[in-house]
């Protein structure tokens, strides 16, 4: 692709961009602070000096996103109740044809991975995005994070240790996903206890977010009984004006429920061997902002 500006050299690689930067984050909005700040970085670069724009702008929104992650560390900020990262749309389109490389893509982006990627060192998880989801050399990751190649080699292992030991396995055939996804809907909202309790495997976990800014569970909820008698508690209540609609978030098939036009809340589950595995709840408003004209 030809880009005679600035402007068309930064926006064809803004997909990539945010896609780094989110995956760092796990925060719709931090994310997209980061790459206008890399936007900044670029329009004032000097670009007769940049041979490759995608690098540069790669290793400048890593840099500025490991500058963002150990801001929020260091701040060591109290969340009310389990933490979720923000939902993000993610429709690959026709911009990623290859099947493997999406389900690689799909996997690095979803909830489950991110809970994981939270516990790691803003470096490790910078190589781990890029060398994992990217698919970035190791002597590129090196030169972007200005460290030896040994030593991304090292991270980069230590990383992929880490997340292996602790991300759950599950499937990610989408049809699937989506009839679970569409069944389940149904049944928490007809209160069909017994319908839900077919869908969830036994040792189901139920994790809600709402930061303390609305009504979700203040921890995990374990087993397919909890899990069931708290979605048919919750579908008694009911929502004022509740309609839904699915979108394709975090890699996968998602329930956005609204009360009117404004975003409740976002459900998404993990499925294995054919039953239901987890159940991601988002309710903190703040999440929900950017899919208010999803």
């Amino acid at each position: 692709m030809t880009t005679d500006t600035p402007t068309d050299a930064f926006e064809e690689h803004r997909p990539v961009l945010m896609g780094v930067a989110y995956r760092m984050l796990g925060r719709v909005a931090d994310a997209e602070d980061v790459v206008q700040d890399a936007w900044l970085r670029w329009s004032a670069a000097d670009r007769a000096e940049v041979r490759e724009p995608r690098a540069y702008l790669v290793r400048v929104t890593t840099r500025l996103a490991i500058d963002r992650l150990r801001q929020v560390k260091a701040r060591g900020e109290a969340y009310v109740g389990p933490w979720l990262p923000e939902p993000y749309a993610t429709d690959f389109g026709d911009t990623v044809p290859d099947t493997a490389e999406r389900a690689v893509l799909a996997d690095s982006v979803s909830l489950a991975v991110l809970v994981v990627l939270e516990s790691l060192s803003p470096l490790e998880r910078a190589v781990f995005v890029l060398r994992e989801a990217f698919g970035y050399p190791y002597a590129d990751i090196a030169a972007m994070l200005d460290r030896g190649e040994p030593a991304v080699r090292q991270l980069a292992g230590r990383a992929r240790k880490h997340v292996d030991e602790r991300r759950p396995r599950y499937e990610v055939d989408p049809a699937q996903r989506r009839d679970l996804t569409e069944r389940f809907l149904a049944a928490a909202a007809e209160g069909d206890l017994a319908g839900l309790l077919e869908m969830l495997a036994p040792d189901v976990r139920l994790i809600g977010d709402s930061g303390g800014k609305s009504k979700a569970p203040l921890r995990i909820l374990e087993s397919a009984d909890n899990v069931g008698r708290f979605l048919v508690a919750v579908a008694g209540k009911g929502i004022p004006e509740m309609s839904f609609r699915f979108l394709e978030l975090n890699g996968g098939p998602a329930v956005l429920i609204l009360s009117g036009d404004t975003p409740d809340s976002v459900f998404q589950v993990d499925v294995s061997a054919g039953r239901i595995r987890s159940v991601y709840i988002v309710r903190n408003p703040d999440k929900l902002r950017s899919l208010a004209s999803a």
